[in-house]
């Protein structure tokens, strides 16, 4: 069909296929052959696909496949031999709008973690809105009407990439819609217009507010309080170079100014890099046209100067030849650069560095900040295995364990930007949680460098957050003695392989254990707490003399509290080699179940000893809880026909 319809059976190349761009409109309007489209506020992509195999190239030829993974991914899944595919990548934020600020941050990634945990904790999204070829066919001579609805035929409505939806004829509609929304704008495109590389008036943008993206060519000199600099200089790309455009003051916080100010201070030059009417005189600076910012304007003068101006941003994804035009010269250009290109991500130095060492955290062991830092980063290499990828949350304790302490319920807005969060959300707040994931030494640095002393760990790593790798019985002794935990540790034990469950214990860090069993993703965290359930009522019903199930401490009697409720979707425990913030700077260790005896005393478990004996272990007794795929399904059947037995070996309760 397509062929009938004029395609060419001809190979398309994707480096010389050219993009069609869109002119300025000055107004939205309503019209019978045309479709509306949403502008969106991403980077112009091209998208390849060739067997199992996808590429992304930016509108400037740059190679994005590796800083966008899984939009790569998702086009190399679409139902097609060979695709090339035109479309804008956003992110999106928590309303569904795109995020341009987070996009950068994810252009600018260069180490392969980062970029894999990006993708997880800020995804990216491709609308796909035209396509220039398909199964070995030139459809750009296709109208467009008909290029979408082949592009629709392969490309999902959901998903990392999804079809560009449009309206009909309802331009000055949508623009409505669009505006009360706070979106970009809209593009109207004719419906029976080909696809043909260059600027066309068969593609027109209309922006909900007027903006530009300009070079920066200066500043002036800061007046009265204010710091860094008075205004930016912008030119826009004239016909033989760039033209004066006029200064931006407005839209700058101080933050801004004293960053900006030291980065063109490095660029300084004698004369204007450009035409037009530039100001003469002292107080104006000229700088290397190497910097493009975004503002926002009325219009522009006869003169071509900006009216109104406001700073935005700037747009690190832009060089100054791809500056917007001057007015008169050509329609704006769109807003869709692309970021310089990266072939592959490579790594980022990253050393944090440590303030106040020496400030004390344990008084009566005389350990400092400094010693805290130390332990993280020589514990790491045996820690950090069970904290990639799964988030942790911060207790924070400023002034040592003697001083008030507090959660730290998001990573702070200040953090590095090499450090990874996952949004969760809190069921006990009912809002949206940033927490950090912990990669590398470093990372482990800088939480210890906040004075977080525990680091507490879910059991759901960020890629399957409702899906957790362990359950965990929590054997809390409160005045029980420590002859009693170790007793029922072991009836845990005995259970779990009576059911054919492995199981792994370790220090809490305090006066209990926790006895951790795999579940290998393929519970929900309510199967897992039930399953922890029935597992505390099966050892409570044989060893009724010192286990209890009873929550509230009145109801104990003395007994150990066998905890379920640690499971659980945002439930968490003290992470396998975390200092817990006692005298003594215990340490929650992982053991041999040899070791979980009358012998056992966890506080011989601590920041001084715990690195010598991670090392000396060489394997470590919890790592297969990470890894380990039991027969739960099994286990369950068992269990159930255990408690469905009287309990032969209870004790005297």
């Amino acid at each position: 069909a397509a062929e009938r319809a004029g395609a060419r059976r001809e190979p398309v190349d994707p480096r010389a296929a050219g993009l069609m761009l869109a002119e300025a409109a000055d107004a939205p309007f309503r019209a019978e052959g045309w479709l509306f489209e949403l502008k969106y506020d991403g980077y112009r992509l091209l998208a390849h696909k060739e067997g199992d195999r996808a590429t992304l190239r930016y509108r400037n030829g740059g190679d994005a496949t590796a800083l966008f993974p899984e939009v790569a991914t998702a086009v190399a899944l679409l139902p097609v031999d060979s695709a090339l595919v035109d479309g804008e990548v956003v992110v999106l934020d928590a309303a569904g709008r795109p995020d341009f600020q987070a996009l950068q941050g994810r252009a600018q990634l260069r180490r392969a973690a980062d970029v894999g945990g990006a993708s997880i904790a800020r995804p990216a999204t491709f609308f796909a809105f035209d396509l220039l070829a398909a199964g070995g066919l030139d459809l750009r001579p296709l109208p467009l009407v008909v290029r979408k609805a082949a592009l629709g035929a392969i490309v999902p409505r959901l998903g990392p990439v999804r079809f560009a939806d449009h309206v009909e004829v309802e331009g000055e509609a949508l623009y409505r819609e669009v505006q009360a929304r706070g979106l970009e704008g809209v593009v109207a495109k004719r419906a029976d217009a080909p696809y043909r590389p260059g600027r066309s008036d068969a593609w027109r943008k209309v922006r909900t507010e007027k903006t530009a993206d300009l070079a920066v060519v200066g500043f002036t000199a800061p007046a009265g309080g204010r710091t860094g600099f008075g205004a930016l200089h912008l030119a826009a790309r004239g016909p033989a170079g760039l033209v004066y455009a006029g200064r931006v003051g407005s839209g700058f916080d101080e933050a801004t100014l004293a960053s900006l100010h030291a980065r063109l201070s490095a660029r300084l030059r004698e004369t204007p890099p450009c035409d037009g009417p530039a100001p003469r005189g002292r107080g104006h600076r000229w700088v290397e046209p190497e910097l493009v910012a975004e503002v926002r304007f009325k219009t522009f003068t006869a003169e071509g100067l900006l009216r109104h101006p406001v700073f935005v941003r700037l747009r690190d994804d832009k060089r100054p030849e791809e500056a917007d035009a001057a007015p008169g010269e050509a329609a704006l250009a769109e807003g869709d650069g692309a970021p310089p290109p990266v072939q592959e991500p490579e790594p980022a130095p990253r050393r944090v560095e440590i303030s106040n060492r020496t400030k004390v955290y344990f008084p009566r062991d005389g350990l400092t900040k400094g010693d805290l830092v130390d332990y993280y980063r020589a514990i790491a290499p045996a820690m950090l295995p069970f904290l990639r990828d799964r988030p942790v949350v911060l207790t924070r304790f400023p002034d040592g364990i003697d001083g008030k302490s507090f959660f730290q319920k998001d990573a702070p807005r200040w953090r590095p930007a090499w450090l990874r969060t996952v949004t969760v959300h809190s069921d006990d707040s009912d809002r949206d949680l940033d927490l950090p994931l912990l990669d590398d030494a470093e990372g482990l640095a800088w939480v210890a460098n906040l004075g977080a002393i525990p680091l507490h760990v879910l059991a759901s790593r960020a890629v399957a957050m409702e899906r957790p790798d362990w359950l965990v019985v929590d054997l809390d002794p409160k005045e029980a003695p420590f002859a009693h935990v170790v007793r029922l540790a072991r009836a845990v034990h005995d259970l779990c392989d009576e059911l054919g469950l492995p199981s792994f214990p370790k220090t809490s860090g305090q006066r209990g254990l926790h006895v951790l069993v795999p579940t290998g993703g393929h519970l929900t965290h309510d199967q897992a707490r039930t399953l922890a359930e029935l597992l505390c009522r099966a050892v409570e019903a044989r060893h009724g003399d010192v286990a209890t199930t009873a929550r509230a401490i009145g109801d104990r009697g003395g007994r150990v509290y066998l905890d379920a409720f640690q499971n659980g979707r945002g439930k968490t425990i003290a992470a396998p080699y975390c200092v817990r913030p006692r005298d003594g700077a215990p340490v929650s260790t992982p053991l041999r179940w040899s070791e979980v005896d009358g012998a056992l005393d966890p506080a011989r478990f601590t920041i001084r000893t715990a690195p010598a004996r991670a090392a000396a272990l060489g394997d470590d007794p919890l790592l297969p809880v990470l890894t380990a795929r039991p027969d739960l399904l099994g286990a369950l059947g068992r269990l159930h026909d255990l408690l469905g037995r009287p309990a032969a070996s209870a004790g005297g309760r």
